[in-house]
């Protein structure tokens, strides 16, 4: 028995655009929680990522005749509509608010056989590793930040990225090398305060 074809987002979007309901369903549980996570990522802020998700659909209901299937992906196309509310709400919202681990860390810790408990400091110490990445990601400048979000965490290709962007490939890439860089150099520079912490607490003796 042949499988029905799965449709791809642009037949869905066509069928949208056309006023199809359950068309614009499907492509909303496709490519919301990539959006969302892009918009988390990128601030910090899991209420900003929520509006900015709910304003990129908004968008594409609205503008669907807009988007030209010949300049990219429509996975870029809503990154790029992503990016732009993001870095509109960052200019109003500033300072970013701290990010909270998602669901999905905790989701994919359980199936990974990783439970809390069962080795406390190792699970302690990969938590503080996970935190300070993300802290010293959302300290790099938006530029930096952005592809890194979206050639690292999202995987995106360096073509794709530009499109989001809205610059050359060879920039996303210097951009890239850069970010990575700073990321190694703050992520060291954090480890070295830690050690230079712990070593001048004072000793404790116990009886």
């Amino acid at each position: 028995m042949t499988q029905p074809a799965i449709p791809s987002d642009l037949d869905l979007l066509r069928l949208v655009m056309a006023g199809d309901e359950d068309a614009f369903t499907q492509l909303y549980r496709r490519r919301q929680a990539g959006v969302y996570r892009f918009a988390l990522q990128m601030s910090g802020s899991e209420a900003l990522a929520e509006d900015v998700t709910q304003e990129v659909f908004i968008v594409l209901i609205r503008e669907a005749v807009r988007y030209d299937p010949n300049r990219g992906s429509l996975a870029a196309y809503l990154y790029g509509i992503a990016r732009n509310h993001v870095l509109r709400r960052l200019e109003q919202d500033r300072p970013f608010v701290r990010l909270a681990e998602s669901d999905d860390e905790t989701d994919a810790n359980a199936s990974s056989g990783t439970i809390a408990g069962d080795n406390p400091l190792e699970e302690l110490t990969r938590n503080e590793m996970i935190d300070a990445l993300r802290n010293s990601i959302l300290a790099l400048p938006a530029h930096y930040r952005e592809v890194v979000v979206l050639c690292d965490l999202h995987e995106m290709s360096y073509i794709d990225a530009a499109k989001v962007v809205g610059c050359a490939v060879g920039t996303v890439r210097s951009r890239l090398h850069r970010a990575r860089a700073l990321l190694i150099e703050k992520m060291r520079a954090g480890r070295e305060r830690g050690q230079a912490a712990d070593e001048a607490k004072p000793l404790r003796c116990f009886a």
